[in-house]
């Protein structure tokens, strides 16, 4: 391959790689301090700064020592109150109550796991920090 496509390619993937940087978005409060330290994903590499790990849309806490400190979120969710590890979910419908019914109760909804409770109570977004 000449040397000319070799730095087109290069540059290609570099603009690539910077724009889904830019495109990620900084992870919510609640995203971050709801997970429990054990359940850290790692996200990062090691001496990664908070800002970078930021731009590559994930949390950082250095308060924790042995666990991850850039990690992977909690999936985002129409309301901040209702983001939360599964077992933090506390039952707020009953058995095969709908997505309308749950809301009506002021409650969240997720019915994309199992056996956990799929109406549950949101929890004060004002419980969140970084």
């Amino acid at each position: 391959m000449e040397p000319k496509s070799l730095c087109f390619l290069a540059t290609v993937l570099i603009v690539g790689l910077s724009t889904l940087v830019e495109g990620s978005k900084k992870p919510s409060p609640c995203q971050c301090s709801r997970l429990d330290p054990k359940n850290r994903k790692n996200c990062g590499f090691p001496g990664i700064s908070s800002d970078q790990c930021f731009a590559s849309g994930c949390c950082f806490d250095t308060k924790v020592p042995g666990v991850p400190w850039c990690f992977t979120p909690l999936p985002e969710k129409e309301l901040e109150e209702c983001v939360m590890e599964v077992e933090a979910r506390v039952n707020c419908g009953f058995p095969g109550i709908s997505p309308e019914a749950c809301k009506n109760k002021t409650c969240c909804f997720d019915d994309l796991v199992p056996q956990v409770p799929w109406c549950f109570y949101p929890i004060p977004k004002e419980e969140c920090s970084y």
